[in-house]
């Protein structure tokens, strides 16, 4: 995993503001990836404010940078960060070695027990949860990554999604930033292949008990069942959707492919029509394409 993805998560964490010293000291000393200096911050930040909320955030931003162990792989395809193809005498390819990461167990579990430390005792901040659920992704444990991201919805219904975020800052727009944060995770989960089918469902369900409206867990939950070749299912959620916005192109798009694959040739022909007619050029000329198929 490149490493300014790994910046990018220690910036979001540390938020925009420097404003208490001990906080802007670590998040410099991160950048410089000075360990040792960062330890004895830390300590200090300790003895002087033990209860503070960027303390806890610091110290699981120390303990999963610490944790990660860059390695080298050998193997037969140069699917890895930085391949470096592999030649014998012949000059005939043997194989790739490529950069990877590895993560130390113990010390992520410490870098765990701090963000659940700020998670327990500021309950509304979402930049720990979604710190968290970050970790979780880029060690790939699919199982706690989703049962973190339903305790966070959980916990965003008691909060009527009042949630705050570095520095105890009150979010603008929280709800809809709360939840175009979750579909990225459900679209994560969906890159990693079809064995998270059963995850992406649960969340979604979960989503539409708090929020029956919202249309993107409605197309997540049909994509599901699609995946699955239940199309009547599928169809189900998506039509629901349509009456929720009934001009969405991608919503419209889904229902046309899933009659087209429930074998229905007249309603898959209407929503590529429709398709056609709402979506932008790229999804336009997709469906025009499927509409020749169709009626040939």
């Amino acid at each position: 995993m490149p490493k300014q993805i790994v910046l990018f998560l220690l910036v979001l964490l540390a938020g925009q503001s420097f404003a208490q010293n001990y906080k802007g000291e670590f998040y410099q000393l991160l950048k410089e990836e000075d360990t040792a200096a960062q330890r004895q911050l830390l300590q200090q930040w300790q003895l002087k404010n033990p209860t503070d909320a960027e303390l806890y955030v610091a110290y699981f931003n120390y303990y999963f940078q610490a944790s990660r162990q860059e390695m080298v792989e050998l193997s037969d395809s140069g699917n890895g960060n930085a391949s470096l193809a592999l030649t014998d005498s012949a000059g005939s390819q043997v194989g790739f070695l490529s950069d990877d990461f590895d993560y130390d167990s113990a010390l992520l579990q410490k870098a765990f027990q701090y963000i659940d430390k700020g998670i327990n005792t500021y309950t509304t901040r979402l930049d720990m949860r979604f710190g968290k659920i970050y970790a979780l992704g880029q060690i790939e444990n699919y199982e706690r990554f989703t049962n973190e991201i339903i305790r966070a919805i959980e916990m965003g219904n008691k909060l009527k999604s009042q949630w705050t975020w570095a520095d105890n800052k009150k979010l603008e727009n929280p709800e809809r930033f709360f939840l175009s944060n979750i579909q990225e995770y459900v679209v994560q989960l969906y890159d990693a292949g079809d064995d998270q089918i059963g995850r992406m469902r649960k969340i979604a369900q979960t989503v539409l008990r708090y929020y029956p409206r919202h249309v993107e867990s409605l197309s997540n939950l049909a994509i599901t069942y699609g995946l699955q070749g239940n199309y009547d299912k599928a169809l189900e959620s998506l039509l629901r959707a349509e009456k929720i916005m009934p001009k969405d192109a991608i919503v419209l798009n889904n229902i046309a492919t899933m009659y087209e694959r429930k074998g229905d040739k007249s309603n898959a022909i209407k929503y590529f029509e429709l398709t056609a007619k709402l979506g932008g050029r790229e999804t336009r000329d997709a469906a025009m394409e499927k509409l020749k198929e169709l009626k040939n």
